[in-house]
């Protein structure tokens, strides 16, 4: 028998922006396990009719790997579902954990992951091309690491120059992490780069806002926000009536 398990990307939440492959391995699924929104979106995408949807919290991740091995084990086709890209901040890692941690038998399983637009490219999609140099991403949740570390990352990405995509700026428990964040970058950064707010690209709900890294207030971002912070070799293009395009230089002079 066969042991197969998937975890896929569901892209930004536009039902044009999630990949073939994702929708085949949805089609498979007896079991949709992942944090509701995502569940719920997965059940509209190509999901099987009859898959039967585990939804759990967004801290529960390892709980949730480790029933999707189990669904596996019984001959079931488990798939795991993240927004976006399921290994950038997704359940990707959460399941290779788990089976590291877990039995042996666990080792045998056919686990699939099957990639999708995270949200940094479909934002910088919108935008131009602002990573057409070297970026970096970065989770400002100090959930699973301490915010010491989050903020000294930071920091150092902007010492080497690196355009910074941030995820999961500010939260209804963390209202203020994003403006320490910000007064973090602001410690190395002129207050004159450009910073862009982009909301659930794709989606009806999408809102893009550019202003500058001196003007840029946490308040203006959500969880379904990417923040993107340009650097010293990225360009503005201004549009009449219309958000500026940005672009990174390809070459450092």
């Amino acid at each position: 028998m066969s042991l197969r398990l998937y975890v896929v990307g569901l892209g930004p939440g536009g039902a044009d922006q999630i990949t073939q492959e994702a929708r085949d391995a949805l089609s498979q699924a007896t079991d949709l396990l992942g944090y509701g929104l995502y569940v719920s979106r997965a059940a509209v995408l190509g999901a099987a009719s009859g898959a039967i949807t585990h939804a759990t919290d967004n801290r529960e991740e390892l709980a949730r790997a480790r029933h999707a091995l189990d669904l596996a084990m019984q001959g079931r086709v488990p798939v795991v579902v993240s927004g976006g890209d399921a290994g950038v901040f997704g359940m990707a890692s959460a399941v290779f954990e788990a089976v590291a941690e877990g039995p042996e038998i666990w080792r045998a399983i056919d686990v699939r992951v099957v990639p999708g637009v995270t949200a940094v490219l479909a934002a910088a999609a919108r935008l131009g091309a602002p990573l057409g140099g070297d970026f970096c991403v970065i989770s400002l949740s100090d959930n699973l690491k301490p915010w010491e570390i989050v903020a000294r990352r930071l920091r150092l990405a902007a010492e080497a120059g690196l355009v910074i995509a941030l995820y999961n700026p500010r939260s209804q428990a963390r209202p203020g992490q994003l403006d320490l964040g910000f007064a973090a970058l602001r410690e190395v950064l002129p207050g004159d780069l450009p910073v862009v707010f982009a909301r659930a690209i794709g989606r009806p709900a999408e809102h893009v806002l550019s202003t500058t890294l001196a003007q840029a207030r946490g308040e203006d971002a959500d969880m379904s926000t990417l923040v993107l912070i340009g650097c010293a070799h990225t360009r503005r293009i201004e549009r009449p009536g219309q958000i500026p395009w940005l672009y990174t230089l390809r070459r450092i002079p």
